[in-house]
């Protein structure tokens, strides 16, 4: 279709049909939460939709793919970084750290050794050395719970055992052990050969200069923030996108890990006070979903769909075996030595092993380089990203069910009011309850602690500021705030109050 249109010959028409694109994707987004579908893989659809099989877009430079999925993944994990809770992971932790390395590479040795011995046994397909068996292995050793927990969140569903914060831990994380792995591994092929010791120094070197340059970059971006003092507060998410930015750079080219480093340097930002949070924040998180759409459709638009057809066969034999065995045998084999996860939820964490758009990314690195075989290398990681999608990805929420892995949901925040962390102060949102209302119906009579203010009522989706002389009803929400969160628990304690939430800045 758009073949000999001159609509792609010029900037306003390549800005009309890529904000055409966009619209597609987020419509398909919003369609698929309702079936539970993840959104990476409608926004591959979409971009293979637009694609050369399709509408007739040509787009096949994979180092254009790759610098692509290099900035999206920049932001992404610098983004998911400041989303993730310190306090939430520390417990779990040696698990989660277990899983995205040790995990990475039982699963990369497991199903590398099982494409060798399959690609002897099947006639009509390339076979493959051993190290270019380890290598399309490396390239889809990594998990992407992104999707994941967007479909958990839209339902509803949250989960025992803090396996939530262990694979958002895992995704978050793994991803610069699968990127080690892949170059290591194209390394060695072109050099046809690498001694052990140097692949293992090179290892520890990245992921050590990964991690303390992330720790000390995140410490110096968190000290610029809140010391420079800008007028237009607009510029302090584009000064934090930048430090991302060089945090990435400036460790690669000091022979680091830059994606472990910009998901540290997220982590200390993220969980250290600094101005104009809540705005940067929802900066980030709007800028992230903006990069995974591009990301996705670029990858979508790399594809040629009429070549996944032909490795169709070792494709879904390879993805069945990693969803079967692979992932499964790694991460019991990691968990062993710990307790605080049942049989069932090490089966679930098995299942949630989702394929996403990082082996994709790395599945250009063997093309760019040269490899023999890579274009086979891609054509099937991309079969697996889009088999797991289907057959794990729609699933996510029906495990839980099955493993009894379902929680009771979280409160819901319904004021979403946030204080700036510079004030010491304690906020409750409460449930107007029958017992509650034994006391007295009107503010006046209930018993509030001294520095204790009701600040506003929410009924029947209206929000209005009470006076002491205000009747409350039964399924009121009352907003309190103190300065002192020790009286605020005492007070509830008297009424009877059970249903709470408490934030402390």
């Amino acid at each position: 279709m758009f073949h000999d249109l001159d609509i792609l010959h010029n900037a306003e028409g390549i800005l009309l049909i890529a904000s055409v694109i966009l619209f597609f994707s987020i419509f398909a987004g919003k369609a698929g939460y309702r079936f539970g579908l993840p959104a990476l893989l409608l926004f591959l659809g979409v971009g293979m939709l637009f694609g050369s099989d399709g509408l007739g877009i040509q787009f096949s430079n994979p180092n254009a793919a790759q610098f692509i999925g290099m900035l999206a993944l920049s932001i992404i994990l610098f983004s998911g970084g400041m989303d993730t809770k310190i306090s939430e992971v520390k417990p779990i932790a040696p698990q989660g750290v277990i899983l995205a390395t040790i995990g990475v590479l039982a699963t990369t040795f497991i199903t590398g050794g099982f494409i060798y011995y399959l690609s002897k046994l099947v006639t009509g397909y390339e076979t493959l050395t051993l190290p270019e068996s380890l290598l399309m292995a490396a390239v889809m050793s990594s998990t992407d719970s992104a999707s994941v927990f967007s479909i958990l969140r839209s339902k509803g569903v949250y989960l025992k055992e803090r396996l939530r914060p262990t694979l958002e831990l895992e995704s978050g994380s793994n991803d610069p052990m699968a990127y080690m792995l892949t170059l290591l591994l194209i390394a060695y092929i072109q050099t046809a050969g690498m001694n052990l010791a140097d692949a293992a120094l090179s290892l520890v070197i990245q992921l050590s200069v990964g991690a303390i340059a992330g720790f000390l970059l995140g410490k110096i971006a968190v000290f610029i923030i809140n010391k420079i003092d800008i007028d237009n507060e607009s510029l302090y998410p584009i000064l934090l996108l930048a430090t991302a930015f060089f945090t990435f750079a400036a460790t690669t080219l000091c022979k680091g890990n830059g994606y472990l480093a910009v998901y540290i340097a997220g982590l200390v930002v993220g969980n250290t006070k600094i101005v104009h949070k809540k705005s940067i924040g929802t900066f980030f998180d709007g800028f992230a979903w903006l990069w995974q759409i591009v990301m996705f459709l670029t990858l979508g638009l790399l594809v040629n769909p009429h070549e996944l057809l032909p490795v169709a066969p070792i494709g879904l034999t390879v993805g069945i075996f990693m969803i079967i065995f692979a992932r499964p045998i790694s991460v019991f084999v990691c968990l062993i030595p710990y307790k605080n996860f049942s049989f069932k939820g090490k089966l679930y964490i098995s299942w949630v092993g989702l394929r996403g758009a990082v082996p994709i990314i790395f599945a250009t690195y063997p093309m760019i380089a040269g490899i023999e075989h890579a274009g086979l290398i891609f054509n099937v990681v991309f079969f697996i990203t889009i088999l797991s999608l289907l057959i794990q990805g729609t699933t996510v929420t029906q495990a839980a069910k099955w493993l009894d892995m379902i929680d009771e949901p979280e409160r819901k925040d319904v004021f979403g009011i946030e204080l700036p962390e510079g004030i010491k102060s304690a906020m409750s949102e409460i449930d107007i309850t029958p017992e509650v209302l034994t006391h007295g119906n009107k503010l006046m009579e209930l018993t509030l602690p001294d520095h204790t203010l009701a600040v506003m009522v929410m009924r029947d989706g209206r929000y209005f500021i009470p006076k002491g002389n205000t009747v409350l009803m039964e399924n009121d929400k009352l907003l309190m705030i103190s300065d002192n969160d020790e009286a605020l628990l005492q007070a509830y304690e008297a009424l009877g109050i059970t249903d709470y939430t408490l934030k402390k800045n």
